[in-house]
């Protein structure tokens, strides 16, 4: 008589490394779709099951850490984006010059666009877009254009790479600043 081999705990392990495998990819894409919800990975990444029906405890904890990695870095997204939606008083125009601080900066991610003021009256622009993996960066701090998905910090008078995996500078945006309005051109 022979006995077939038992393959209960093969298939548990699999449904565990897929269900883990599946959040970590989740979660990325989360992290570099800056501007997607949630809502919308964390709900199927909150349980993972086994083929045998069993339901593991371990994906299920990755799944938690993973969506609120991804949770935190989409609220940045969607503030950052909240704020480059607001209605300039110029029709056509990004902004008004008021409207970006002296010393920092406003990401446009609509336009995929940062317009910043180094200096009292000196405005530039850079493409929103991290030259590492595509990301849109989220945030101006510190004299830094910052990138959420890897770390990736540019300088905003001049966007050269300041830190992190980014290979090149941020490329310049054309903008024109007449009558108190920043125009992309």
């Amino acid at each position: 008589m022979t006995q077939e081999p038992q393959t209960d705990g093969l298939a548990t392990r699999r449904g565990v490394l897929a269900g883990v495998g599946l959040v970590g990819l989740a979660g990325a894409i989360t992290a570099c779709g800056a501007a997607s919800s949630s809502s919308t990975s964390s709900a199927p990444a909150s349980t993972a099951a086994s083929p045998t029906g069993a339901s593991s405890t371990s994906a299920s904890a990755s799944a938690s850490a993973s969506a609120s990695a991804s949770a935190s870095v989409s609220a940045s997204a969607s503030e950052a984006n909240s704020a480059a939606t607001m209605p300039s008083s110029t029709a056509g125009a990004l902004a008004t010059t008021a409207e970006i601080p002296e010393g920092s900066g406003k990401i446009f991610t609509a336009q995929k666009v940062v317009v910043t003021q180094p200096t009292a009256g000196e405005f530039k622009a850079f493409s929103a877009v991290c030259t590492h993996m595509g990301c849109i960066v989220n945030q101006i701090s510190n004299g830094t254009i910052d990138c959420p998905c890897h770390g990736s910090q540019y300088n905003i008078a001049t966007g050269d790479v300041v830190a992190g995996p980014a290979p090149r500078p941020l490329p310049v945006q054309p903008i024109k600043v007449a009558g108190g309005s920043v125009f992309l051109e």
